[in-house]
Order: structure tokens, then C-alpha cells, then sequence
């Protein structure tokens, strides 16, 4: 099995177990003389086997991004990078929107405010950062598509 194909049943599994939650908590009650819409032991049955499956992909895939090298990195290594660089370019974006708010005044008495950032010049970072991010993200998912899960 390729990373790729058990990054996809994780997600999945993911999915499942959180319908299995809601489906469980819906059926914890019923009034007096009714019946469940479904057995909460069978959907308990159903929950271990989802989440008894679901760790064995988590290792097997934490096992492999950390074992799978393209050159001095591990997947891991190009995982952690593309987070922070995800973080790295909201938080500036979302600091460039503040820097460069305009900021309208009704008169000339009324303070004026100035951004304290060259705003083109972080937008330049931001687009760097960006690439950068493309390029890792798209070297991971080489990585995940060629893979074999160990």
C-alpha cells in the first residue's frame, strides 16, 4: 500500500469515528416503552474496530514519514517545515491586512495613522514563503504517492 492510499483511509476512519460519536450519542437515550434507532453495542463494536484500525495506520504511517528520506530529510522533516510555513504566511497575512487598512478620516483635525511596515516589501516574504510552500507540499506528495507504507 502506497503513504498516499493509507493517508486517504486515515482520513476516512477519521470521518467514520466522528459520525460513530454523533450516532452513539444519539442513541444513549430513549423515552420509556421506545426503542434506539441503532444498537449502541453494535456501534460500540463498530467504534473499537474503526479506532483499533485506525492506530495501526498512525503508526505505520508515522513509521514511514519518519524512515522515508529525500536526501538529509525525512518526511517528517518536510511535514514540520510546511506547518510552520502555513503559520508563518497567515499570521503575516493577516498582519499585512492590518498594515495596510486604510484608514478613513473626516477631517483634517482627526489623527493621522501610518502603517509601520513596508507593506509591499512583506508581501514580497509572503510570496516567497508561498512558494516555498508549494514547493515543499508538492515534494511531500511526491513522497506520499511513491512510497510504500512500511
Amino acid at each position: 500500500m502506497k503513504l498516499a492510499t493509507a493517508l486517504s483511509e486515515r482520513a476516512d476512519l477519521q470521518k467514520k469515528i466522528s459520525e460513530l460519536s454523533v450516532r452513539l450519542k444519539n442513541n444513549a437515550k430513549v423515552q420509556d416503552g421506545e426503542q434506539p434507532s441503532e444498537k449502541p453495542e453494535e456501534l460500540m463494536t463498530e467504534l473499537d474496530g474503526a479506532l483499533n484500525r485506525l492506530e495501526e495506520l498512525i503508526r505505520r504511517i508515522n513509521r514511514t514519514n519518519n524512515e522515508t528520506r529525500r536526501g538529509e530529510e525525512t518526511i517528517t522533516d518536510l511535514i514540520a517545515r510546511r506547518d510552520c510555513l502555513k503559520q508563518r504566511i497567515r499570521i503575516l497575512r493577516d498582519f499585512l491586512d492590518s498594515a495596510s487598512e486604510k484608514v478613513s478620516r473626516y477631517s483634517k483635525s482627526e489623527i493621522l495613522v501610518h502603517s509601520t511596515v513596508a507593506v509591499a516589501d512583506i508581501q514580497k516574504q509572503v510570496d516567497a514563503f508561498s512558494k516555498k510552500l508549494r514547493e515543499t507540499d508538492e515534494l511531500i506528495q511526491e513522497l506520499n504517492w511513491l512510497t510504500e507504507l512500511l
